[in-house]
């Protein structure tokens, strides 16, 4: 028997409750009306400064003065642009040590917390205190810390050698990758706490009872149900490490020489140093349509855009 409706036909943004063929009534979903609100601010503040980028990226602008169309002549610049090829390789280069770091301690930080273990919750509230700081914040806390004359490294020359962790390009990636990971990682364990808190308790008990230890249950029972959440945990990476800026302005801004120099750095320094908005306009948006290429091949790869639950029975 085919559902029939309890009330007229609704107007847009009402809900309209539909009764079940079995029996019960459920409300059908909202109009776009509900969505309207939220729609424009996404046109208004993404959307169209967007579209600005990419006509300002085809022109020629200082800031001040007329715009000058001169076509593709930033991206032509772009590319023959050594300091620009070279930005990008260390973006990937930077994002895939973020990774590499990030992932699995967040992943085994966030299953233990998930846990019921003494004080973990207290343990947890601690650890998270990072979440509450901005990057800003993070970055001048780290600079004055790692500061090569008044900070550790300068008092503990028998572990840093001359105490200048940003002396070189190794030892600056590796700041960068440190405080980045220092800063993020509480915030990828609580993607993966709330994500194992899900499994349903059932199938660990059915590995107990096949014999499993702790090891196999963890890697035969919690790696595959934490797959999605995986997955959207690396996105976030991903497009974190590719649009980092603020970090690398605080703590090394682009040094030693161009050794740390990503995109998004270089975009600055086009666009608010070098007075090229054309330029950085169109690094801006070499940024987001690589970030967004990327995002979309790691979902479609991993099938995560089919939202298969990984429950038991579903």
């Amino acid at each position: 028997m085919a559902a029939t409706t309890l009330a007229p036909r609704a107007t847009t943004g009402e809900r309209r409750a539909v009764r079940r063929p079995g029996g019960g009534v459920m409300l059908a979903r909202p109009g776009f009306a509900w969505a309207l609100p939220a729609t424009l601010f996404f046109a208004f503040f993404a959307l169209v400064p967007l579209v600005l980028v990419v006509v300002l990226s085809f022109t020629s602008w200082a800031g001040i003065g007329d715009v000058e169309y001169v076509g593709l002549a930033n991206w032509r610049r772009l590319a023959d642009d050594p300091v620009m090829i070279d930005s990008l390789w260390l973006s990937l280069l930077l994002t895939a040590l973020g990774v590499a770091v990030q992932t699995p301690l967040s992943l085994l930080i966030g299953v233990w917390a998930a846990g019921q273990q003494r004080n973990r919750a207290v343990l947890s509230a601690i650890f998270f205190l990072p979440l509450l700081l901005s990057a800003t914040a993070v970055s001048v806390l780290w600079r004055a810390l790692l500061d090569p004359n008044f900070g550790v490294p300068g008092q503990a020359r028998w572990l840093f050698g001359d105490g200048n962790l940003f002396g070189s390009r190794a030892g600056a990636l590796a700041v960068l990758v440190f405080v980045a990971s220092w800063q993020y990682i509480p915030f990828h364990a609580l993607i993966y706490q709330g994500a194992a808190r899900t499994i349903p308790a059932v199938l660990y008990q059915a590995a107990e009872i096949d014999g499993a230890g702790r090891w196999h249950q963890f890697w035969h029972v919690t790696l595959p149900q934490l797959r999605n959440a995986m997955i959207t945990s690396l996105v976030i990476m991903v497009v974190g490490g590719l649009t980092t800026f603020e970090t690398v302005l605080i703590l090394t801004q682009g040094g030693p020489g161009t050794d740390t120099t990503i995109t998004a750095y270089y975009m600055y320094q086009q666009a608010f140093r070098s007075f090229d908005f054309g330029a950085g306009a169109a690094i801006a948006l070499l940024l987001v349509v690589s970030a967004t290429v990327i995002s979309l091949i790691m979902v479609r790869a991993s099938g995560y855009d089919k939202m298969r639950s990984t429950l038991e029975g579903l």
